[in-house]
């Protein structure tokens, strides 16, 4: 089993960055591809972004490429999402994603064994 905590959501401008945390425990953090999905409200959970156990390889939905970038660290069993140029559209709540060690399409929600409890991101016009 993996536990999930993510922080740093909160209320911002548009314009503005933050920066998400998921904390891991249990298993063995670096053997988990990690990513980050969010829900926008009445809208269905989306693909952020991906990365691999080791770090070396990194997915985006394509639309924020170049705004958010995700990393990991994996002596602090922790993976990061920085998110900037931040627009309302962004608004949801972003969930922390742990994948089956079988994944092979790292897009769906199905691809996922462990969820975080997710945190609000709300960006203000």
């Amino acid at each position: 089993q993996v536990q999930l905590v993510e922080s740093g959501g909160g209320l911002v401008q548009a314009g503005g960055s933050l920066r998400l945390s998921c904390a891991a425990s249990g298993r063995t953090f670096s053997i988990y591809a990690m990513g980050w999905f969010r829900q926008a409200p009445g809208k269905e959970r989306e693909f952020v972004a991906f990365i691999s156990g080791n770090g070396g390889n990194t997915y985006y939905k394509d639309s924020l490429k170049g705004r958010f970038t995700i990393s990991r660290d994996n002596a602090r069993n922790t993976v990061f999402l920085q998110m900037n140029s931040l627009v309302p559209e962004d608004t949801a709540i972003y969930y922390c994603a742990a994948y089956r060690t079988a994944m092979k399409v790292p897009t769906t929600p199905n691809a996922v064994e462990f969820w975080g409890q997710g945190t609000q991101v709300t960006v203000s016009s």
